[in-house]
């Protein structure tokens, strides 16, 4: 099997749904490279388990391989199923890692490449967090002047995930 991709698999963070800003802009970006999209519904999960046997259920169905898009706990959500999935790559939003008192629930079994993008002034999820991941799994990083939900650079967001997703292929 070929390990370009066929379908980019968005998972939302906690406070958002499946069709926000974010997703939308980087949804074309894979639609215009002629990939398969899917965002996956969480509303009304909060258990992080849960979305993730829900991604689970969702990724099995999807031609692949797949790149897996999470923001925030979608972050964590997809980097927990990456391994399962065999998923062949990663891109991160503010992904909630290491969070106090959930430390031992971050991913650590990820060998795909990945790309984390954060917000130096996220008072949410501590860019520190991204920083620690990112060196310990030797990940692409961005860190941009913004915030947790990065909504004023997704023009930006989009072109370093065109690229990202171009360098698959």
């Amino acid at each position: 099997m070929s390990r370009s991709f066929k379908t980019v698999v968005f998972s939302h963070g906690k406070e958002s749904g499946p069709w926000g800003t974010k997703i939308v802009a980087l949804a074309a970006v894979a639609r215009e490279l002629e990939t398969g999209v899917e965002s996956v519904d969480y509303q009304g999960i909060d258990d992080p388990r849960a979305r993730v046997d829900k991604l689970l259920a969702v990724g099995a169905e999807l031609p692949g391989p797949l790149v897996l898009v999470g923001s925030s706990l979608g972050g964590h959500v997809s980097a927990a199923a990456a391994a399962r999935l065999d998923a062949r790559a990663l891109f991160l939003l503010a992904p909630a890692f290491y969070m106090p008192g959930y430390e031992e629930y971050t991913p650590r079994d990820v060998r795909c490449p990945a790309a984390l993008i954060h917000g130096w002034g996220d008072v949410i999820v501590p860019p520190a967090n991204s920083v620690r991941w990112a060196s310990e799994h030797r990940a692409e990083l961005h860190i941009l002047d913004s915030d947790h939900r990065l909504q004023d650079r997704i023009t930006e967001i989009a072109a370093i995930f065109r690229r990202f997703l171009e360098a698959l292929r």
